[in-house]
């Protein structure tokens, strides 16, 4: 679409302009041109005079100047002649040729649709006019994953990165949200395709877990990735975003140490962090009457949480933690006699594991959405 939009301008412009006027693409190609013979030609030469910049050049009798809407232009306009005024025009198409483009982008094109949706930026009653207005298809099963990079900037893009490792523009949508967050709307096999949903999640983390490795391994980005829940139509991709965003701001509370968090997987971590901060400290006091939970030292709360890591089996907890297992039920004797929580009863086990992460909660005051 873009090369007839660049075609339509330059060709208004060869009667004003009396000279030869084109586009090239960074493959690099004629896409347009007021020369209809000189459309599809390729210029190798460009790869190494364009590089990354945005300046004019002068190459075989034409004067260049790249443009785009990124970082790295993604276009160069040329104008016959080598003088001073070949340089003038070539600076105005570009500024033309950038605005133009952009308009167009933000008006048909489907990354930026998917972008407004998924921001709820488009009314509910608008969607599926603009998706048929685009030639989309609503009803295919997508997920979101959010990718955030939690390391300092660097040359590297991790939105180039990202954008490289899903190149199919038809059917996945990668775009900047901030400066550290980067979407990925994935399509995927839909529910009859693919019954098995256990496996399907496994499949979504192992993709998950493709986009951190090449980050971190290729090119020293570190990051952690949320992922939504599998929506059927495009109207839910809205809600799929904002669970992996709760899912990498609980995953920052309750699991530090994880780079790959799940919507699905977040299990009681997400009710307690959708709980009132005055709930919650009700509910410790309530539950700490004896003694507060300040009060157990850290080999104490590293031992509970081997027992809870070892499903409350004294033999193997004592076998991992290399002590006898008397000394393990001193411990937990300890424990109760300090909180009137014994943590071989199961139910007393709960409680005290949901009031730990209640405690975990209230100390990382996380930022709701």
């Amino acid at each position: 679409m873009s090369n007839r939009l660049f075609q339509g301008v330059v060709h208004q412009m060869r009667d004003s302009i009396d000279r030869v006027v084109g586009v090239v693409d960074d493959t690099p190609t004629v896409i347009a041109c007021s020369d209809l013979t000189k459309i599809g030609e390729r210029y190798e030469y460009l790869l190494v005079d364009w590089g990354d910049g945005n300046d004019v050049f002068i190459h075989d009798g034409y004067t260049y100047k790249p443009f785009g809407t990124r970082i790295k232009p993604d276009y160069a306009v040329f104008v016959e002649g080598t003088d001073d005024m070949a340089a003038k025009f070539c600076s105005i198409l570009a500024i033309s040729l950038t605005s133009i483009k952009q308009y167009y982008d933000e008006k048909y094109d489907r990354n930026n649709f998917i972008k407004n949706l998924i921001l709820d930026n488009i009314l509910p009653g608008d969607v599926y006019v603009k998706a048929r207005e685009l030639h989309f298809t609503t009803d295919v099963s997508r997920v979101v994953f959010l990718v955030r990079r939690t390391n300092a900037a660097n040359d590297i893009s991790a939105f180039d990165v990202i954008q490289n490792l899903f190149p199919d523009k038809q059917r996945d949508f990668v775009f900047n949200i901030s400066e550290e967050d980067i979407v990925l709307v994935k399509e995927i096999k839909s529910n009859l395709e693919n019954k098995d949903t256990e496996k399907r999640r496994s499949d979504l983390e192992k993709l998950a877990r493709s986009i951190v490795d090449t980050l971190a391994s290729d090119f020293y980005i570190h990051s952690v990735v949320g992922i939504g829940t599998v929506v059927d139509n495009v109207k839910d991709l809205a809600r799929s975003f904002k669970e992996a965003q709760v899912a990498l701001e609980v995953g920052k509370v309750f699991d530090t140490e994880k780079s790959i968090v799940s919507y699905e997987n977040l299990g009681i971590a997400r009710l307690i962090y959708q709980l009132p901060t005055t709930l919650c400290e009700m509910f410790l006091k309530e539950v700490f009457k004896k003694g507060s939970i300040e009060s157990l030292d850290q080999e104490t709360l590293f031992t509970i949480q081997k027992f809870f890591e070892n499903n409350l089996n004294v033999s193997e907890t004592s076998r991992k933690l290399f002590v006898h297992r008397n000394t393990l039920v001193y411990r937990l004797e300890k424990i109760k006699k300090l909180t009137g929580l014994d943590l071989r009863e199961f139910d007393h086990a709960i409680v005290f594991k949901v009031a730990l992460m209640v405690k975990k909660y209230l100390t990382s005051t996380p930022v709701k959405y």
